[in-house]
């Protein structure tokens, strides 16, 4: 390989490797891609090193390696089923290399999030689908419906206002509770825990606290501690906000 075909092809795995962890990815599928990537490359020797904040690749025993800073957390699926098609479509040689690094570059910028009414219509009824699952209650259903999709809005707003972490998560809790609580105080609605409960769901860090258990056990111990102490402190302030609520409220 030319020097320029082995720059191409690291480049193709840390791209590859920052797009499935800056989209929720567990550490093991991002190692997983990067190698097979490496190996249908031609590369030789090539190591790799993921944290959910960089990621560190080189190959050929070469005396610099190549590093990418990882910023951004979201979950977004859709992109890393992407990756996963582009990586198993060069594996089975339907496209080069370098069309690889431009259908990945297409990904990376390519926006694939929802409308911001579909988002809050869809928190709003797994609100109440999910309140209706966990208590049996089906009497406070639209006002879950309500609450959970109002809710869902403050937080897109206050997500992409002020981009700071777990400020989002707890100012969108009291929103939650504070409505809970007038809603019943004003007859509108019958239980206030069982509002939050429904309501509370969207915020909560499924994927973050799975992906930290997954990283663990497969022996990634700093990402698993990382997006599990990440986790941890995005339910402490959910769990903060609802606490000042049912106290003062």
């Amino acid at each position: 390989m030319t020097q320029e075909e082995t720059d191409l092809a690291i480049s193709t795995c840390l791209l590859a490797g920052q797009i499935l962890i800056e989209n929720g990815s567990n550490m093991e599928r991002v190692n997983d891609t990067m190698y097979r990537i490496a190996a249908n490359a031609g590369l030789q020797s090539f190591q790799a090193f993921t944290t959910v904040t960089g990621v560190v690749a080189s190959s050929n025993h070469r005396s610099n390696a190549q590093v990418v800073d990882v910023r951004i957390r979201r979950t977004d699926l859709t992109r890393i089923a992407q990756v996963n098609a582009i990586s198993r479509d060069f594996a089975d040689r339907k496209i080069d290399l370098r069309a690889a690094y431009q259908r990945l570059s297409l990904v990376d910028q390519i926006s694939t999030k929802q409308p911001a009414l579909l988002q809050c219509l869809a928190a709003a009824v797994m609100s109440c689908v999910l309140m209706v699952v966990f208590t049996g209650d089906t009497k406070d259903t639209l006002v879950a419906f309500l609450v959970g999709g109002f809710s869902y809005w403050v937080y897109l707003w206050l997500v992409s206002t002020f981009k700071v972490r777990y400020l989002g998560e707890f100012c969108t809790a009291l929103v939650i509770g504070s409505l809970a609580s007038t809603a019943v105080h004003l007859g509108f609605a019958h239980r206030v825990d069982d509002i939050i409960i429904g309501a509370i769901m969207s915020l909560v860090p499924g994927v973050p606290i799975t992906n930290a258990a997954r990283d663990i056990v497969s022996g990634n111990v700093i990402s698993g501690i990382a997006r599990a102490l990440e986790a941890v402190l995005t339910a402490a302030s959910i769990g903060c906000a609802i606490v000042l609520v049912l106290r003062y409220l």
